[in-house]
């Protein structure tokens, strides 16, 4: 279920939706780091800076999802995605899980936005992804038999291990990552109620 065995072109194929997250995480990562593009006017456009979000700049609450400066952390964030996205694309479909993903990400920067300070600045995937495992942990709390006894295994210490590393790492989005994992929880809760999800 997290093991990955297809060939670039056929992941290319089977999971367009993760695929693309990807490319547009790269994407903006090159343009950061090309020189003919202002590295400091792409981060100040598309950044979360709390302040810029309360004074109306909304679309804030979405763009610093697809936004790392740090090559490791654009690694980390890409690399998660290629291991739990494409289980979670299959089951919800691609549509559904573009909402989830999204709607988890800002889930995450509201709550970043309310409780921290007006110039506290946030980017990254994080938020979305800890969304992924927190509809993972509905599945697993609400339908447990929809998810193989190999993925249960596997997902429910990777999340625990996730959130403690996140009180252990400077630098990270606390609440980000909290809210994330809240905010995909109750979307897979609600999810879970209208429809089916399985693995």
């Amino acid at each position: 279920m997290f093991v990955r065995t297809e060939s670039f072109k056929q992941f290319l194929k089977l999971y367009p939706v993760v695929s693309t997250l990807i490319a547009i995480h790269i994407l903006i990562f090159l343009m950061m780091h090309i020189p003919i593009f202002p590295h400091n006017w792409i981060l100040e456009l598309l950044a979360g800076v709390n302040l810029y979000i309360q004074q109306g700049e909304y679309w804030r609450l979405i763009t610093p999802i697809f936004v790392h400066v740090a090559f490791a952390h654009l690694l980390f964030n890409s690399f998660s995605l290629v291991l739990f996205g494409p289980a979670l694309e299959k089951a919800l479909g691609k549509f559904m899980f573009i909402i989830v993903y999204v709607a988890s990400g800002i889930g995450a920067n509201i709550a970043t936005l309310y409780i921290h300070p007006p110039y506290y600045t946030h980017i990254g995937a994080s938020g979305a992804i800890f969304g992924l495992f927190g509809v993972y942990l509905a599945v697993l709390v609400f339908k447990k038999d929809a998810m193989p006894l190999q993925g249960r295994q596997v997902i429910l210490p990777i999340a625990i291990i996730s959130v403690v590393m996140t009180f252990f790492q400077s630098g990270v989005n606390i609440t980000g990552h909290i809210f994330g994992l809240i905010s995909g929880f109750l979307i897979g809760r609600i999810l879970l109620h209208f429809r089916s999800i399985r693995f």
